[in-house]
Parts: structure tokens; C-alpha cells; sequence
């Protein structure tokens, strides 16, 4: 998978693309991640991304020339690495006005081969944008001062899904969302912990052996949290 994200701020979360989950699977080569710096993009002298609204009102806005020309070079040209756009390749916008990201959607975006994210900032994105995307996405009614976290979010849901990313990928299978269920409570050593008098003990039917009990338990416990 190719992830190519468009941003003001190519080194902003480096850290984190570089730990954990991510960054095993960019040392194993599973996922690859571009970064396009929207100022290489424009054509005055002080790099201006942004201008003022037509009509007036407060802030500033995202002028479509450089993001189209930043699209242009991926998708016409070779990315960073000299390879040519992928065949199944979606470009998303990160907008409040987008389709609230979900489990769902993160197993259809990790069947493509490509990635391309356009992050939004200030008051917006110039409307016109949307005759050279696929789709826009949003976390949630809320608002963050930049969309990168909400790149790396799409990203660390997306790659986890890919095969050989993930040490164990039979987790996959009982995961929280999976199969519109969320999953059962889980439990580990001490049997019993102890705590200002109170003992607090794991379900004793973890401790049985008894596997179809077990599964009976975990199904049962997913659906009371599911309509909880």
C-alpha cells in the first residue's frame, strides 16, 4: 500500500510514522508513505497556499492551484520514489463535510493500492477541489487545528489490515467493529486482584477450559456491549 499525503507540515508527525505498528511496516516494505510539501507547489516567492474568501468572512482559504498541481505530479507523474500512480488509487480530502470515517470504511480503503491524502487547514478548501477528488472524509463532529492527525489515524487503521503487517493476524478476526461487533471484555493474571478490601476475579468460566463456554461467553458479552 501507497500512501501519498499532501501537507503543509511533511515532518509534523515523522515520530509516529516511524514507531510501532507503522514503522515495522515501513521497514518490511508493506506500505509506503510520500510526503508532498503543498509550498514546492505554488509560484510566488513567499510559497502563498492560502488567500481570503470571496464574499468576506474570517480566515483564510486553500487556493486550488497548488493542490492541483500537487495531484497532477502524483497521479500523472512518478512518485518520490519513481513508480508511477497505482492502479486502484483513491484521493481523499480530510473535511468536516466528508462521510464520518468507520471500521467499514477502513477495510475498503486497505483493498486499494494507493492512497492519496489532501489535508485541509484553516477556514477550508477552495470548493472547486472537489471535481479533482473521490471522496472526503471526517473523524467526527469535532475540529483538530490540522488534519495530519487525522492522515495518521486513516493510516494506522488501514495498514493493520494488511497481510503481514500485524504479528498475529488471527486478532484481526475478534477485533472491536469487526462484524458490527465490538469485542468481548478480556482478562489476564492475577486471577484475583485485590484492592482496599475488595476482590475483584475473573469470570470463572475463562478459568474452565470448557473452549465452547468460552466462545458462548465472549458472543454473548460482544452483543450486550454492541445494544449497550
Amino acid at each position: 500500500m501507497q500512501y501519498d499525503i499532501i501537507t503543509i507540515f511533511p515532518k509534523i508527525l515523522d515520530s509516529y510514522y516511524n514507531e510501532s505498528i507503522i514503522g515495522r511496516a515501513l521497514k518490511n516494505k508493506k506500505i509506503k508513505i510520500n510526503y508532498y510539501d503543498l509550498r514546492d507547489f505554488t509560484d510566488d516567492k513567499r510559497k502563498t497556499v492560502d488567500d481570503t474568501p470571496y464574499g468576506g468572512g474570517p480566515g483564510m482559504i486553500l487556493k486550488i492551484e497548488p493542490l492541483v498541481k500537487a495531484l497532477q505530479k502524483i497521479t500523472n507523474g512518478l512518485d518520490q520514489s519513481g513508480e508511477k500512480k497505482k492502479k486502484k488509487s483513491k484521493i481523499i480530502l480530510l473535511s468536516p463535510h466528508g462521510k464520518t470515517y468507520n471500521q467499514k470504511i477502513a477495510q475498503q480503503f486497505s483493498e486499494l493500492d494507493q492512497i492519496i491524502f489532501v489535508n485541509g487547514y484553516y477556514e477550508g478548501v477552495d470548493n472547486r477541489l472537489d471535481n479533482f477528488i473521490d471522496d472526503q472524509i471526517s473523524l467526527g463532529n469535532f475540529v483538530l487545528s490540522n488534519s495530519e492527525l487525522a492522515v495518521a489515524m486513516i493510516i494506522d487503521s488501514t495498514a493493520r489490515l494488511l497481510p503481514g503487517v500485524l504479528g498475529n493476524e488471527e486478532s484481526l478476526k475478534t477485533e472491536s467493529f469487526t462484524n458490527n461487533f465490538l469485542e468481548y471484555p478480556q482478562y489476564t493474571r492475577p486471577e484475583i486482584f485485590k484492592f482496599k478490601r475488595k476482590k475483584y476475579q475473573v469470570p470463572p468460566v475463562l478459568l474452565s477450559g470448557n473452549h465452547a463456554e468460552i466462545d458462548k461467553w465472549r458472543k454473548d458479552n460482544s452483543e450486550k456491549i454492541k445494544h449497550s
